[in-house]
């Protein structure tokens, strides 16, 4: 054999082998490849975890408002004044299918120092409680059934300050308020100041039974023909101001013996509110209707309107005279964290009576207060 068969031959033989090397590598990953298939389909499958429903939306609203006046040589005259008020607004409110549970507190306090008056005098004092459950179908559209429950009270004593008199028989004639030390000056102001108010005096609590419509996104209305209630006063001296009823033994004074009719009607005339309250219940049951109107309208993410208004009528009592409370709110906010805040209250009661001044007569008065404050504000949210 000459060298080029030779060459030939050994070049046919090396590429035989590569062939045969080259088969068996494939050979190997071919297994390889099938037993790797093999193992993912055996594998145990894993199941992605399912994320649990959320029934329930959430929000926490803080709000502190400062206010402050500073006079210097102010010819028009006026108080230096200092005002501090708190708000918090939350809300807790359920959804599952056809079932709905919202509920909502709101808690304000508030208190003003004027130099004129050496004391704190209270400027805002609210707890208020909303809790309403019902039932929604989805062929009902904006129809539901509900049970609403609210409770309404104030955290602490509030106060109708007058200005004192300095008694004679312990001052120098010609001695004015201003004359005296701070101490006695405190004393003269709260020995002169009235009672108006207190915790669970008085406090109204309110079941009502209906429906609720809601015939456009920022309008709710709930009308309740099944409405029963508690008023609350717990202060004796407050309870014939807020309408109380007389106890069952004293609603007909013949029926007393001479002696207790005599002390009634000296305690009566006596003019002093915690002898005449003694005779009046401590609470009074209430039956009738209620209208409750809510709106809420948000104009953009800066400025927002919220306002409820409730109507009641007792069916025990003079029916045509109708409860109003008609609470309005306004928030515009001016940076992230600052708004500017202005609230409106309007009462009438013809269970209350209030006392005047400018006329010197106790009866039913329309009631309103106005707040408008600047002030940080804070609101934390969670929602379905």
């Amino acid at each position: 054999m000459n060298r080029i068969s030779y060459i030939i031959a050994s070049l046919a033989l090396c590429v035989c082998a590569g062939q045969v090397l080259v088969a068996q590598e494939l050979t190997d990953a071919q297994k390889a490849a099938a037993a790797a298939a093999k193992a993912i389909a055996e594998a145990p499958e894993v199941k992605q975890e399912e994320e649990k429903p959320k029934y329930w939306d959430e929000s926490l609203k803080t709000n502190i408002k400062f206010g402050q006046t500073s006079l210097t040589n102010w010819a028009a005259g006026g108080d230096n004044t200092v005002t501090l008020q708190a708000f918090i607004d939350g809300n807790a409110n359920y959804k599952k299918n056809d079932l709905f549970w919202n509920n909502r507190l709101q808690l304000d306090y508030g208190f003003v120092y004027a130099s004129s008056k050496p004391i704190l005098q209270k400027s805002d004092d609210r707890i208020y409680f909303e809790s309403k459950f019902g039932y929604k179908n989805e062929k009902m559209r904006n129809f539901s059934f509900s049970a609403n429950y609210d409770f309404k009270s104030q955290f602490t004593t509030g106060y109708d300050y007058l200005t004192p008199s300095i008694p004679a028989d312990k001052y120098p004639e010609g001695t004015g308020l201003d004359d005296l030390k701070r101490k006695d000056q405190i004393k003269l102001w709260k020995d002169a100041r009235k009672t108006k108010s207190g915790f669970l005096a008085p406090a109204y609590t309110n079941l009502a039974l209906g429906i609720d419509l809601k015939p456009w996104k920022w309008l709710s209305l709930n009308i309740a023909p099944l409405t029963g209630g508690v008023v609350i006063v717990k202060d004796v001296d407050l309870r014939k101001n807020y309408g109380m009823d007389l106890k069952d033994a004293y609603k007909d004074a013949s029926k007393l013996s001479p002696e207790a009719q005599e002390k009634f009607n000296e305690d009566m005339n006596s003019g002093d509110p915690a002898l005449i309250g003694q005779y009046y219940r401590g609470a009074r049951f209430e039956f009738g209707a209620q209208i409750k109107a809510d709106i809420a309208v948000k104009v953009n993410d800066d400025f927002a309107y919220t306002s409820q208004l409730v109507l009641f009528s007792n069916y025990l009592d003079h029916p045509e005279n109708i409860r109003v409370n008609w609470d309005n709110r306004f928030d515009w906010k001016i940076a992230k964290y600052f708004s500017l805040t202005l609230t409106t209250n309007m009462i009438y009661d013809d269970k209350v009576l209030i006392f005047s001044e400018s006329d010197g007569l106790t009866k039913q008065r329309v009631q309103f207060k106005e707040s408008l404050l600047f002030g940080f504000t804070y609101t934390i949210a969670r929602k379905r």
